[in-house]
Parts: C-alpha cells; sequence; structure tokens
C-alpha cells in the first residue's frame, strides 16, 4: 500500500514540478524577460520603420502599397504603442515600491509573466513582417475640355458611348469618323462624364497620331498616373506601365487618333481579357481599324454637323452676325465647311468681327472653289476652309511661319525648332537677337492659336498642329512656294523631282522616310531648307560628295538621326548656310563644320561626339550651340567657347561636365566672362569650386544652372529660370553671379547647405519676390526657412510661390518665425515636408491665414510635429476668428506623425474638405473634439484612415 501512495505521489509531484518551476521562473526571470521584451520591441520598431521608409517613399513614386503590408503596419503600430506603454508602465511600479527595494511579488509575477508573451507576440510580428515587396507600382489631372453649347447629334453619341461603358459585357469602344469631324472632342468629354460619375478609378488619355511614338505614349499615360519611369527603353516602361495599370480595380484608357493596328502590350496597356476592370476606348478615322484590327466591340461613328448645329457653332465661334445683308451670305459659308467642327471653327475665327460684306462674299467664293487635294483624309472641304483661315492670317511673317510649322511638325514640335529655322531664314524682320527672336515666335504661335491652326500641348515651349492643319500647310507651300515633302515613304534615286522641277523648290523636307542612297549633286539654286529627320535605315546613308556643290543659296541644313562617319566636302560650298542641325546623329569627321563662316545656329543634340573639334572656334558668327544631350561629350579644348563671342544662347543640358581650372587643357568656366552677348545658359557644374570669383551673369535671361553632381536633367522646364545648388556655403555664396540669379531664380533647389541656420537671411533678404518654386533637403544646420528678422523688404516673402518642399531639415524649428507683410506665401498652392524631425507646427496662424490658395499638404515622419497651425491664442483676433482656413484645400496627406494631436483650433475652420485625405498608420488620431470645424464636413467616404 504504502508502495502505491509513494507512487503515485511520485507521479503528482512530478506533474505538479513543472507548472510550478515555470510559475516561479516568472520571479526569478522577472529582469530578464523585461529586457527580452525591450529588445524584441526595439527589433520590431526598427523592422517597421524600415518597411515604412520603404512604404512612404513607395507612396511618393505613385505606387501602391500592398494590403498586406498597410495591415502589418497597422499590427506593428498598435503592438508597440501597447508594449511601450506595459515598458513604462512598469518602470512606474518599480519606483512605486521604495524604487524596487520592496517589491511586490505578486505584480512582479504579472508583470513577467505578461511580459514573456508580449515578447514571443513580437517575434512572430516579426517574422511575419519578412516581406518579399511591399508595394507595386497619383495622378496629375486631365485638361478640361472648354465648356461649348450642346450640340444634339453629339449628346446622343455622347450617351451612347457612356452607355456603353456602363455595360459589363463590353470593355472595348470605338468611336470613328472623318478627320476633323470631333472625335478628340467627343471623347474627352467621355472622359471627364466618367470622371465626374466616378465610373471608374482612374482615367487616362493620350494622343497616337499617324506615327506612333510608344515612349511619349507611356510618357502621357504615366503623367496621368503620377508616376516617373526608371527605365529607359520601351520594354521596361511598358512591363512598369502594365503593373501600374493592373494594380488599379477600375481604369479607362482613351487612345485617340489611330491610324493602323497598335500593339497595346508594347505600351503597357492590359488588355480588358485579363484586367476585368479595364476598359478601352479607340478614335479612329477607319472602322475597319477599329473592328478588325483592334477588336473593338461596339464602334460608334461621329456624323458631321446638321446644318441647324452648324450655324449654332459657327455663330457662337464667329460672333453676332446681325447685319441682315450678312447673314444669309453667313449662313452659306458655314454650309461650305460640311459639318465638320475642324473646318467651322477655323472658318469662323479667321472671319470673326468681319463686317464688310465684300469680305464674306469672297470668303464664300473661295470656299464654293473647291479642288480636289489628293491627300488621304483631306477633303476638299476641309482644305478649302483651312486654306481660307490662312489666307485671312493678316501678313507674310505669320504666313510664313504657319508653313513653317506644317513643313517641320510631324506630331509635337519644339519652340526653339522654330527659333533655329526661323533664324536661319531671316523669317523675323526688325529682330536682332535671339532674344527678341524667341518673343516674335511666342506671339506667332499665340495667334496661330487663336486662329485655330495650332493646338495646345499643355506645355508652353511645345507646340501640336491637326495632321489635316498640317497637310494643308504643306499643300500650299507645295503649290505657292515650290516646296518638295515626302513622309512615311520609300526614297529612291528616281522618286526625286525632275531636273527642271529641283530648279524652282525652295524647301525640301522628308519625314520618317526610308533612305538607302542619295543622288549625286542636286542642282537647286533656289533651295533655302533641307530637312531630312529620322531616317529609316540599319546603316549610314552615303551622302556623296558634291551632293550640296549645287545649293549655294541653301540656310538651312538638318540631318537627323543619321549615321555620319564623314561629311561629305560639298557641305564647304554652303557659303550661306546659317543654321546646321545634326541631332541624334552618329557622327564622326566634323571638323569641315569649320568652313561655314556665316553659320549661327550649329545644333548637336543629342549626338555621340566625345570630342568639340578645336576648328570650331572659328566660328565666330555664332549665336547659339546646342549640346544638349550630348551626354559621351568629355572634351571641349580651351578657349573655343571664349572664342565665340557673338553667342547669345549655349544649351549643355545632360552633356559636357568636364570643366577644368584656368591653364589647363579641357575649357574652363572663366571662359564665359568673355561672352557678352549670352543671354541663354543652360549647364551642369560638378564642383562649386570652379565658379570664378568674379564671374557675372548680368546678361541672362533665361538660365538653368546646376552647381553639384547629385541633380538630374529632366525633360521640359516651365520654369524659365532654375539654380540647383549642392554643398552650397559661405565660398560659394560670394560668387557675385549666383548672389545676383538668386534674386531672378523662379526654380530653386538647394541641397546640403552649409553655414547656413536660414534661407532667407543668407540668400535674398529682399524676400524672393520672383521664386516660384523652392525646393530645399538634407541640410541639417537650417532652423528656419524664413526669418522676419531677415527681412529688408516691405513686399513680403515668397509673393509668388507656388511650391515649396523641404526634406531632411532634421533641425528646422518652423518654416516661418515672425510676422511677415501681407501677400507673403500667398500664391503658395502645394507644400511638402518630409523627415523634418524638429518641426512641431507646418504654419503660424498669421501665415495659414494668408494661404488661400493652398491645394495640397503632405507631411510625413517629422517625429515632433504637434500640430499643421499652431494654437498661438495671441494670434487670434475677433475680426478673423472665423476666417476659413485653406479654402482651396483639396489633398491632404499626414504620414509617421506619432505626436500629432491636433490639425487647427476650433475658432479657424477649414473651408471645405480635401477630397483626397490620407492618414497614415503611424499617425495617431487627431484630437476630433478640438479639430471638429476640420472634420465637421467630411464623411466617412472622404477619408481613408488607417486603424489604430
Amino acid at each position: 500500500m504504502e508502495e502505491i501512495v509513494a507512487k503515485v505521489a511520485a507521479k503528482v509531484s512530478k506533474c505538479l514540478v513543472v507548472p510550478v518551476k515555470r510559475q516561479l521562473g516568472y520571479l526569478f526571470n522577472y529582469r530578464t524577460n523585461i529586457e527580452d521584451l525591450s529588445q524584441e520591441v526595439e527589433k520590431l520598431r526598427h523592422a517597421r520603420d524600415g518597411h515604412q521608409h520603404s512604404v512612404n517613399e513607395a507612396i511618393g513614386n505613385g505606387h501602391k502599397i500592398e494590403d498586406y503590408v498597410c495591415k502589418w503596419l497597422t499590427r506593428a503600430d498598435g503592438f508597440i504603442q501597447d508594449a511601450c506603454k506595459f515598458l513604462e508602465d512598469e518602470k512606474e511600479a518599480q519606483k512605486s515600491c521604495f524604487n524596487g527595494l520592496c517589491p511586490n511579488l505578486k505584480s512582479r509575477y504579472q508583470l513577467s509573466r505578461e511580459a514573456r508573451k508580449k515578447a514571443r507576440v513580437a517575434v512572430q510580428m516579426h517574422g511575419d513582417g519578412q516581406f518579399v515587396r511591399v508595394s507595386y507600382r497619383a495622378p496629375l489631372q486631365e485638361i478640361r475640355s472648354a465648356p461649348s453649347e450642346a450640340l444634339r447629334s453629339r449628346v446622343l453619341t455622347l450617351d451612347e458611348v457612356m452607355e456603353a461603358l456602363r455595360d459589363a459585357k463590353i470593355n472595348k469602344i470605338g468611336v470613328w469618323g472623318l478627320g476633323g469631324v470631333g472625335k478628340t472632342t467627343l471623347v474627352k468629354q467621355v472622359a471627364e462624364q466618367a470622371a465626374q460619375e466616378k465610373l471608374f478609378d482612374k482615367v487616362v488619355t493620350a494622343a497616337v497620331l499617324q506615327t506612333p511614338d510608344l515612349k511619349k505614349i507611356q510618357g502621357e499615360l504615366a503623367d496621368l498616373l503620377g508616376m516617373k519611369f526608371e527605365e529607359e527603353s520601351e520594354q521596361g516602361r511598358a512591363a512598369r506601365l502594365y503593373q501600374r495599370m493592373n494594380n488599379e480595380k477600375t481604369i479607362l484608357i482613351i487612345l485617340d487618333d489611330i491610324w493602323a493596328k497598335l500593339d497595346l502590350e508594347k505600351i503597357g496597356i492590359p488588355s480588358p481579357d485579363h484586367h476585368k476592370g479595364c476598359k478601352l476606348v479607340l478614335t479612329s478615322r477607319n472602322e475597319h481599324i477599329l473592328s478588325n484590327e483592334m477588336d473593338t466591340q461596339k464602334d460608334f461613328r461621329v456624323q458631321p454637323l446638321q446644318e441647324d448645329e452648324t450655324w449654332i457653332l459657327f455663330k457662337n465661334t464667329a460672333g453676332s452676325i446681325e447685319n441682315p445683308e450678312l447673314q444669309p451670305i453667313a449662313v452659306d459659308v458655314a454650309k461650305e465647311c460640311a459639318g465638320l467642327p475642324l473646318a467651322i471653327v477655323t472658318v469662323a475665327t479667321a472671319l470673326k468681327g468681319e463686317k464688310s460684306v465684300s469680305i464674306w462674299e469672297d470668303a464664300r467664293l473661295q470656299l464654293k472653289s473647291q479642288t480636289s487635294t489628293n491627300i488621304t483624309g483631306l477633303t476638299s472641304n476641309v482644305y478649302s476652309s483651312l486654306k481660307l483661315s490662312y489666307e485671312h492670317l493678316k501678313g507674310i511673317e505669320v504666313k510664313s511661319f504657319f508653313l513653317l510649322c506644317g513643313l517641320i511638325s510631324q506630331n509635337d514640335f519644339h519652340i526653339w525648332d522654330l527659333l533655329k529655322y526661323g533664324v536661319g531664314l531671316r523669317l523675323f524682320q526688325g529682330t536682332n537677337t535671339l532674344e527678341e527672336v524667341k518673343n516674335r515666335i511666342d506671339t506667332l504661335v499665340n495667334n496661330l492659336k487663336s486662329s485655330n491652326l495650332l493646338l495646345e500641348t499643355g506645355h508652353n515651349a511645345v507646340v501640336r498642329m491637326h495632321d489635316l492643319v498640317r497637310s494643308t500647310a504643306r499643300k500650299i507651300a507645295s503649290d505657292q512656294h515650290h516646296v518638295f515633302t515626302l513622309q512615311n515613304t520609300t526614297v529612291r534615286v528616281e522618286g526625286w523631282p525632275r531636273i527642271d522641277e529641283l530648279q524652282k523648290v525652295t524647301w525640301v523636307s522628308l519625314h520618317d522616310c526610308d533612305i538607302h542612297e542619295l543622288p549625286e549633286g542636286l542642282v537647286c539654286p533656289k533651295l533655302e531648307l533641307f530637312g531630312c529627320y529620322d531616317v529609316n535605315t540599319n546603316s549610314a546613308v552615303q551622302i556623296p560628295n558634291n551632293f550640296f556643290e549645287e545649293m549655294k543659296q541653301l540656310k538651312v541644313l538638318h540631318l537627323s538621326r543619321m549615321q555620319l562617319p564623314s561629311l561629305p566636302l560639298s557641305l564647304q560650298c554652303l557659303t550661306n548656310l546659317r543654321t546646321l542641325c545634326l541631332d541624334g546623329c552618329k557622327v564622326g569627321d566634323i571638323v569641315i563644320i569649320a568652313k561655314l563662316k556665316k553659320l549661327e545656329i550649329l545644333s548637336l543634340m543629342d549626338s555621340d561626339m566625345e570630342q568639340l573639334p578645336r576648328e570650331i572656334a572659328q566660328l565666330t558668327h555664332l549665336r547659339m550651340l546646342d549640346l544638349s544631350g550630348s551626354s559621351k561629350l568629355k572634351v571641349i579644348p580651351s578657349d573655343v567657347i571664349s572664342s565665340l563671342s557673338q553667342l547669345e544662347n549655349l544649351c549643355m543640358a545632360n552633356s559636357f561636365t568636364q570643366w577644368e581650372g584656368e591653364g589647363k587643357s579641357n575649357a574652363c568656366l572663366a571662359e564665359l566672362k568673355h561672352l557678352s552677348h549670352l543671354t541663354s545658359l543652360d549647364i551642369q557644374i560638378p564642383d562649386a569650386k570652379l565658379l570664378p570669383k568674379d564671374i557675372v551673369f548680368d546678361t541672362l535671361v533665361r538660365y538653368r544652372i546646376f552647381v553639384g553632381d547629385v541633380w538630374s536633367w529632366g525633360g521640359i522646364f516651365e520654369a524659365n529660370n532654375t539654380l540647383k545648388l549642392n554643398k552650397f556655403d559661405t565660398s560659394l555664396h560670394l560668387v557675385d553671379g549666383i548672389s545676383k540669379l538668386l534674386k531672378r531664380t523662379e526654380d530653386l533647389h538647394l541641397r546640403e547647405l552649409c553655414g547656413f541656420t536660414h534661407v532667407l537671411s543668407k540668400l535674398n533678404r529682399e524676400g524672393f519676390l520672383k521664386l516660384k518654386h523652392l525646393n530645399v533637403e538634407s541640410s541639417p544646420e537650417i532652423q528656419y526657412i524664413a526669418n522676419s528678422m531677415d527681412l529688408t523688404s516691405t513686399h513680403g516673402v515668397f509673393p509668388v510661390m507656388e511650391t515649396l518642399s523641404l526634406n531632411q531639415l532634421i533641425n528646422l524649428q518652423e518654416v516661418c518665425h515672425g510676422q511677415f507683410p501681407a501677400g507673403s506665401f500667398g500664391c503658395l498652392r502645394k507644400v511638402e515636408v518630409e523627415d523634418c524631425d524638429g518641426l512641431k507646427f507646418l504654419f503660424s496662424l498669421s501665415v495659414a491665414r494668408g494661404l488661400s490658395r493652398l491645394v495640397e499638404i503632405k507631411v510625413t515622419r517629422c517625429k515632433s510635429m504637434v500640430e499643421m497651425v499652431s494654437q498661438g491664442r495671441k494670434e487670434i483676433k475677433e475680426d478673423t476668428v472665423n476666417v476659413p482656413l485653406f479654402p482651396e484645400l483639396r489633398h491632404l496627406t499626414l504620414q509617421d506623425l506619432p505626436k500629432l494631436s491636433n490639425f487647427c483650433f476650433e475658432e479657424n475652420p477649414v473651408h471645405s474638405m480635401p477630397p483626397s485625405t490620407i492618414v497614415g498608420p503611424s499617425t495617431p488620431p487627431l484630437n476630433q473634439p478640438v479639430c471638429q470645424c476640420f472634420f465637421n464636413h467630411f464623411n466617412s467616404n472622404t477619408w481613408r484612415l488607417a486603424p489604430h
């Protein structure tokens, strides 16, 4: 019996020992468990911060964050906050009993046990956070079409297209009709209505055009999706675009003006068969291309306008026509436009304001005297209408300019191309400098836009011409000025004009042609312009040595994207040549260019040239030298640049950077001091120490000057005057030229400032009166962007600034310190602040009240940020207590702001809700009662809140 009892007791004892030992372990290992938890929480915090940085970077690049990453970050945030509170409580418990000398065993047991559990959870959570990726590849707004009076037939077609978009069974829709009938206008209205009705998460459009440029199409779509490509190749960009679009739940893609079968996969557009939320709307002149080549499921024809609609559109464009004698003539004129809006609008614009009956009679006669154009797509009605608009242009200069635009354009074209050609051809009378020419071109472009002969592109420096307008311009040039043009064809020797025709030819323009051989010397005694653009050939085109011998009057020569191992000897016969462009060419020996003594414009854009010949110094009449994009250029011999004393425009964007000191073999910056006529300069200087102290830039009207090797060149710059300075310190500030440029700069980027605590005080005490965009980053010494104590001007600070970006200013205390005059920051539209750990608030109340145009605020990773608008109650005045803050605010992003409690306070409501508002996972819930004024207009659908 005793033996049995002993065995039972042994088993019971064994069963009890392990649990008892574990329970006692919580007491004996108390400090170890607490320290383990603290270490695991710290590891988890580091992992969380790392992922949050990746997330923030991804969001900044327009990527979407994986759902599981968002959920993990939310869980991690919640756990870390809970664990930290637990550890704080544990410290307080220790202090509460004689600093731990008289421990409460029960409390220690419970705390130790809880610490052990939480440490296990932290380990598990850390393991769950081993992500392969955190994101998968937010957006520009589409340009809205101008409102116009609704036309019955167009409303009907629009409704039919919208109904098809709402049909779940239809994912590819075609819109077709004659050129100029209004297809582009219609699909713009489709895009606007689809966005207004929120049928899709994203609506994007791109123009395909007759000669598709896949990179350009990809760029247009990417812009509207708010993404930037890191890839250079079409294939890489297509993959990135596909990934981005595939991540949209619903997306409408509109491709306008398709001329032939288009491979959507090469662009990066997902197939609607694979992406069920993707729908396409395609436009073309040819129904066969849509239904047979692009597999559209439903096609809609845009018909010409009925007579009554034609008259409505004509009258609305031409203005009131009250003269009873004039009105029937005007009705006839409108009828002759054949119901095509392009023709109607251009003719009505040309005749707008005309009171003379004879002028209207003549217009009617011209439109009735229609002849066949023999140009595909260009009907006699459209041609006559556009030709009439051309005839009504005021003056030879604008007419010649219009023909030039038609000659050089294929899709979009750049203002500076027009300048290069216009100077060579002496189109612009009464202009003496390139700056005056540029101003004249701006005036003429606006003139043609107002006549509906040029189109907007969204960029001031780029112009577009409708293909029918272009065809009209080329036909007029051919008929009236003996211009020879070819495009998208194979050019054989026998395909050139006959000898007797060549005697009369004044301009030759070849676009996107297959050229395998050029004829021996062409006899063209009147030829002034020869352009060969984007030649399609896999081998070097041999230009016969005598090719240019009989072109003595040639003034402009443009050879684009050709392989030119050597230039023909007959080039030196072109003694009247003023403009030479070898853009995108693979060039060999170009020394012969130095023989062209009258040359004024030399463009070697995007060439593969490695060394600029020393002989170029002999071109003493040169006014413009464009080397932009020639990234392989490493050698410019010393004294070449300084010898070009008439130079007005020097373009070296994304090009030569191997500047050396004086007395060296390569070019030095001191040579710029000899260019007393220089008005435009694009240049990158790798080291600020290379800048001479006495260099001045007083003559510059426009400039893009980058100091430091961290900057990259973008595409088209909106701001004329851009300055980017890296490692800018007091020694660089002493350079007189830089100080003067700062007063005129529109786009300023500052990085790694040294010796500055206030941007305003050291750089421009007048308040940057012309600055539109300011970016300051990676400058730990900066405490204030603007300090009112430094201001010497009474005009306020940054009165025209539109965007402000501050990044990695870890000791920034205030953006604006002190009281500023009225008008300060009055044009500010966008503010981005990142990684400014010392910043406690974004704006003081007095500054915030003046930000009536602010549209977007983005604040991320600012650890000390407590509120957006400071609670300085002494600033509140009775007469402004109810003045709404930020009445135009539309986008608000607050992320990783652990101390944020308020946005603004109750007495100063925000006027209207931002439709796009994001509060990130590391931002605590804002103080709802205090900020009720800010939230009271919001509903749950307008906020995307991470759970806490």
